[in-house]
């Protein structure tokens, strides 16, 4: 049901956090980070500089997402964030892709982050 619901045949690449931050870095062709938690989990502690759009909003809130800006999507584990990125790569935003490990790997390799605790 989930893949029918999110799109699951489409190919959706995917980075680890480190990637993730390198490519954050990387000045005006930056990349936007999506945290796609909801809102409590969001508050609790999240990748530096990540937009919080839960996944449970995500199509109420398309217009919300470039289309012409790469957009990298992150919840905890990945797994939120790889139905997202199916989810927008289906309503016509390709230029996704999901942060594998989400803010768990994230907090792991030791990346900056707001909120929360370290």
């Amino acid at each position: 049901m989930l893949e029918r619901l999110f799109g699951g045949a489409a190919k959706v690449p995917s980075i680890n956090p480190r990637e993730a931050w390198e490519r954050l870095g990387s000045g005006q062709s930056a990349p936007l980070l999506i945290d796609v938690r909801e809102s409590w989990e969001f508050s609790s502690g999240r990748a530096k500089g990540a937009k919080n759009i839960p996944l449970s909003q995500l199509g109420k809130r398309l217009g919300e997402i470039p289309r012409n800006r790469e957009v990298l999507l992150i919840c905890q584990s990945g797994h939120r964030s790889m139905n997202a990125a199916r989810y927008l790569h289906q309503q016509g935003i390709t230029q996704v892709v999901n942060v594998t490990g989400g803010t768990s790997a994230w907090r792991m390799h030791g990346l900056p982050l707001d909120g929360g605790k370290r």
